[in-house]
């Protein structure tokens, strides 16, 4: 499968992520909004009314977000086009958020599936690859009533077994920091290659310059970490949402399937 199917596309949606998902005022969003209720910059043409000064407006929360291609996949697929000002609206609404976990899914096993170093796992990777992607093509009733913690179990356990394969190959072993609170910590220059970094809160910790090559970064917070210089090429799960909600600069080094954030220096 091709990441590409997994960017959002947002002249295919129907603004989905700016009217089926609920946010409170607070430093990422300058107002409250309910789940189903259009977010009040929404134009009637489905787009944003200030995206070019989001930031600077108080929804630095809409930047960082992306919906892993969800938003088109249930609006011109599970929907066929018909858009929730027309019809559909409560069940477009209970659908989004379920696509955007399996797209999420999809996007971590299209990686594990081109990693040399999970070969002995490819055949049973592009088994749930293919189970995943069947998944998003359900229609909505299913999707409705989809227990997703347990495909997300299933997934979990091969993309935990793909970390220790990859992890494996930089010596010596890092420590384990998986979930550790490392909010603000100093880890500038460290050598975090081949760390399990999975689910840490680095909420604003100093990553600059560290090296964290093949280092599982899956569900790791990264809010406001400084990555100036650092280099994540090669890094395993990481996402656009977390690259957008870091701090980098054009020191900093992405993989070639992240896109370097506008808002960044």
């Amino acid at each position: 499968m091709s990441t590409q199917e997994l960017r959002a596309d947002c002249a295919n949606c129907f603004a989905l992520c700016c009217v089926a998902l609920a946010f409170a005022r607070s430093s990422d969003f300058a107002v409250d909004k309910q789940i189903g209720e259009p977010c009040r910059n929404l134009t009637d043409d489905f787009r944003c009314g200030i995206h070019a000064k989001l930031r600077t407006s108080g929804f630095t929360g809409c930047t960082v977000y992306d919906c892993f291609g969800a938003g088109q996949k249930v609006s011109q697929v599970t929907f066929g086009g018909v858009s929730w000002r027309e019809d559909n609206a409560r069940d477009m609404f209970d659908v989004f958020p379920v696509m955007r976990q399996l797209h999420e899914l999809l996007w971590y096993l299209t990686e594990a599936s081109a990693l040399p170093a999970a070969r002995p796992l490819h055949k049973d990777i592009r088994r749930s690859l293919a189970s995943v992607q069947d998944l998003t093509h359900a229609d909505a009733a299913v999707l409705r009533k989809l227990d997703v913690a347990e495909v997300r179990q299933g997934v979990n356990t091969l993309l935990l077994r793909t970390s220790e394969l990859v992890r494996a190959e930089i010596k010596p072993k890092k420590k384990d920091r998986r979930g550790a609170d490392l909010i603000g910590a100093n880890l500038r220059k460290a050598d975090l290659s081949g760390a399990n970094l999975r689910g840490a809160y680095l909420i604003g910790a100093d990553l600059r310059e560290a090296n964290l090559r093949k280092a599982d970064l899956i569900g790791a917070d990264l809010r406001d970490a400084a990555l100036d210089g650092a280099d994540l090429t090669g890094s395993l799960f990481l996402t656009q949402t977390q690259v957008n909600a870091a701090k980098g600069t054009a020191a900093t080094r992405l993989p070639e399937v992240l896109a370097r954030p506008a808002h960044w220096r």
